[in-house]
């Protein structure tokens, strides 16, 4: 990738930002405030991924526990930054050394005693996820957010024109 393509994707990134938020003023300083993570963090991930992709006998694969995890924590940053949400994103910190660790499996030997660690840690990720999420909407239900009246609406919809096949 040359420093045109990246140039020119962090530009069309910027000005879409720019543009979705008119009526604020931003400076420098904003902008360092909202995407650090993008410009520092991110950024390393992907470079220890480079570093072992770029090696042509694949001798480093440590190099992807690192990449994997500081890549995870630079977008969890990323979109808690930019949405603040740090309170529904921070089970992403949990997630981010399963995908370092999934990463040296699937591309280092294969060791099956890997996936011990990467399943626990996935798994309470995603039900600290799923625990946070739905009392979030719980609690948006009581202060008249629609959106679990209407799930409850579809999924009563499917439930009733979806027919079960008869063998």
């Amino acid at each position: 990738m040359n420093a045109k393509t990246i140039l020119g994707a962090v530009l069309l990134l910027l000005g879409a930002f720019l543009f979705l938020n008119q009526g604020e003023t931003f400076g420098v300083g904003t902008i360092f405030a909202l995407f650090w993570p993008s410009m520092f963090i991110i950024p390393l991930g992907l470079f220890f991924h480079w570093m072992y992709f770029s090696l042509t006998n694949r001798q480093g694969v440590g190099l992807l526990v690192p990449g994997g995890v500081l890549l995870t924590v630079g977008v969890v940053c990323q979109i808690s930054m930019l949405f603040d949400s740090w309170g529904y994103m921070w089970p992403g910190f949990i997630l981010a050394p399963a995908v370092g660790l999934f990463e040296l499996y699937w591309f280092g030997g294969r060791n099956k005693w890997l996936l011990i660690p990467i399943n626990i840690l996935t798994v309470l990720s995603l039900l600290f996820f799923a625990v946070f999420s739905i009392g979030s909407m719980l609690t948006h239900l009581s202060s008249g957010w629609p959106i679990f009246p209407i799930l409850m609406i579809l999924v009563g919809a499917f439930m009733l024109v979806w027919k079960k096949r008869e063998v």
